[in-house]
């Protein structure tokens, strides 16, 4: 490809098959296998010493593995990409590898021609993940921001639950009594208990702490 040169890291702790990718890829004038690496340890040093653009990873590697490095790596040298190589297509293994910044997986088996372009494709600095895989990750990020709201609402029944999403309206312990046909009494003692279990001083803390997490949505996934 012209006008692009990727220098690349290989890791991968089978020195047979780190051989036969710096043999294919020396094929490609545009790549340039800087560095190779055994383990997650030498793959950071090397990373740190080198500065490639593109790592392609094992995903099984001694000790720490592919997904650890590749957190590491990311964290301490976010412009490099990674690039998972993975002998099978596991949901767990590829999310992870996703939630730890790597760019894209190939499988092992794949052919030349497609190595070639997810290198070039992530040497762009763009990703190159499966849109079914995408569409699970996507699923996944919204399932845990939605387990991190409802822990924001655990200490709670559904009675101070429903009696705080009130509060939100701005009503009074006697609009609230109202609504929800308890005394005035019940309704400022169930107020004191929310304060009291979510740490606040006051209503307006607790109004504005619901409307922060979201108690609208939390009441409506409840109760479906």
């Amino acid at each position: 490809m012209p006008n692009m040169h990727i220098r690349i890291l290989l890791v991968d702790d089978h020195e047979i098959v780190r051989l036969g990718l710096k043999a294919l890829l020396s094929r490609y004038p545009h790549f340039e296998v800087i560095a190779e690496a055994s383990d997650a340890q030498e793959a950071l040093e090397q990373t740190l010493r080198f500065q490639p653009d593109v790592i392609v990873m094992d995903i099984r590697l001694p000790g720490k593995n592919g997904i650890e490095a590749t957190r590491e790596i990311i964290e301490t040298r976010p412009e490099t990409k990674v690039i998972m190589l993975t002998s099978h297509a596991d949901d767990d293994v590829l999310f992870d590898a996703i939630s730890a910044g790597a760019s894209g997986y190939v499988l092992k088996q794949i052919g030349s021609d497609d190595l070639v372009r997810a290198l070039e494709t992530v040497g762009r600095g763009e990703s190159m993940l499966d849109p079914a895989l995408t569409q699970k990750v996507f699923q996944r990020v919204r399932e845990s921001a939605r387990r991190a709201e409802d822990e924001y609402f655990a200490a709670l029944t559904e009675q101070e639950l429903n009696i705080l999403s009130l509060i939100t309206e701005g009503l009074t312990n006697r609009e609230i009594a109202e609504r929800v046909f308890l005394s005035e009494k019940t309704v400022r003692n169930y107020v004191s208990s929310i304060l009291s279990k979510l740490d606040l001083s006051s209503r307006a803390e607790a109004a504005a702490y619901a409307v922060r997490h979201h108690i609208l949505e939390h009441l409506q996934n409840s109760h479906t």
